[in-house]
């Protein structure tokens, strides 16, 4: 089993009959976008700021089963939320988030939960997106939407996923050709602009760039990127380096959406205040305040102007960067030991330095580290709820998963009696970009 073996036929037989269903067409005619969710090994929180960051998808995912429709009409239904989302592809649409707003995506029925009543905004998300970028939209679609069964997908950025996935099948339906990096920048309109988080283009990237058993290595200030390749991959030889390590996700039972936790855009604005003073501080006050417009040299030479919560963020940021470039080297050499000891010190640094996480998953990261076979740990997305990230060996995988799912039984009973015990901690492969099939 690798990482291409997720959608399986049965998910892909079951979604053909409900979108059959749905439209009244034949099962044949049901096309489908797999849109993966990533991981983030090296790179943490310095995307916004134009740092280098690392990523690769997994065999989970987002899957849309979709027809285009006769006529305008967009009618879409959910595996994981209730109700129907309807609307058309030629009505105008405007942002949610309001710059005076409170960060929050509003609530349209208080009797129902945030969001269930708004899993349709990343559609009509995808849909504003295209529109600003004036591209002509005559078809909607009919669409089945659900993520991998029973898997808790926060920190693993399925909002990216959902986003990519909706663009893809409303470009298929419209014979619109369009570019990963366009969709990169498209889904950044949703996230952005549209839903108002100030997120980088990390998740984006990953997910339509990402190539299977390879490290894609991304410059966010650029958007130059690169494959890296095992060096087993190197000429065409799948062998050893895939099938010697697996990807354990283990969720916190925590949940709280991004787009209502202040500390996430918080953070964003305190790496802009550090990047200001630092290039003020050096004479270079007309440059953009990101930390990548301040070199490193200068961090150093006028980091003790800032006082200690920014002199955190700016130290996360630079350390970050240079834990990126070392991890480039382990993988491409192969070495999953070095590889595995710069994520587990970039888990750390998350920790102190850039002071995201909460009791359950700073627990969760230290027992995924005494875990057998384990490479190297961290958490995964923002830190500021979801889910932790392992690379392991192969052949420890299971005995890993086991030891991680007792041991956060034992300190944390309450969140983990909400995790469903048979997925508490889930056992995954590399996977493959986005992509209609």
């Amino acid at each position: 089993m690798d990482g291409m073996s997720w959608p399986s036929q049965s998910e892909l037989d079951g979604m053909r009959e409900k979108v059959a269903q749905m439209s009244g067409g034949d099962a044949k005619e049901v096309r489908f976008v797999v849109s993966p969710y990533r991981i983030c090994p090296l790179g943490a929180h310095i995307d916004h700021q134009g740092g280098t960051v690392s990523a690769m998808t997994i065999n989970k995912g987002i899957l849309l089963g979709f027809v285009p429709s006769d006529d305008s009409q967009v009618v879409l239904s959910s595996g994981q939320f209730q109700g129907e989302v309807k609307f058309r592809i030629d009505e105008i649409q405007l942002p949610k988030f309001n710059n005076g707003s409170n960060n929050t995506i509003p609530v349209m029925n208080s009797s129902k939960s945030e969001e269930e009543c708004n899993w349709g905004s990343y559609a009509r998300g995808a849909l504003y997106a295209l529109q600003k970028r004036g591209n002509f939209l005559r078809k909607g679609i009919i669409g089945f939407i659900c993520g991998s069964d029973g898997l808790d997908s926060s920190g693993l950025s399925s909002s990216a996923a959902v986003g990519i996935a909706y663009l893809m099948a409303f470009e298929n339906a419209n014979n619109l050709v369009i570019s990963p990096t366009e969709n990169i920048e498209y889904d950044r309109l949703i996230e952005n602009e549209y839903l108002g988080l100030r997120n980088g283009i990390l998740d984006q990237s990953a997910i339509l760039l990402s190539s299977y058993g390879c490290l894609t290595c991304m410059n966010c200030k650029t958007k130059e990127y690169q494959l890296i390749h095992p060096p087993n991959l190197l000429d065409g030889q799948k062998i050893s380096m895939k099938s010697s390590y697996k990807i354990l996700l283990a969720p916190s039972g925590l949940k709280q959406a991004l787009t209502t936790n202040p500390g996430y855009n918080r953070r964003v604005t305190e790496c802009q205040e550090a990047a200001r003073i630092l290039l003020q501080a050096s004479g270079k006050e007309g440059l953009e305040p990101l930390l990548s417009n301040v070199q490193p040299e200068i961090y150093e030479a006028y980091k003790s102007k800032l006082e200690p919560s920014l002199a955190k963020r700016a130290e996360h940021y630079f350390s970050e960067n240079k834990r990126v470039m070392k991890g480039v080297e382990a993988w491409a050499s192969g070495s999953l030991k070095d590889f595995g000891k710069l994520i587990s010190e970039s888990g750390l640094s998350s920790i102190k330095n850039y002071e995201s996480g909460c009791e359950p998953l700073i627990q969760l990261y230290e027992i995924l580290l005494r875990a057998p076979g384990v490479f190297g740990a961290r958490f995964s997305g923002a830190g500021f709820r979801g889910c932790c990230i392992a690379f392991v060996d192969a052949d420890c995988a299971l005995d890993a998963a086991s030891f991680v799912k007792n041991e956060y039984r034992k300190v944390q009973p309450k969140l983990a009696s909400q995790i469903d015990q048979e997925r508490a901690v889930i056992i995954c492969e590399a996977g493959d970009c986005a992509r209609v099939i």
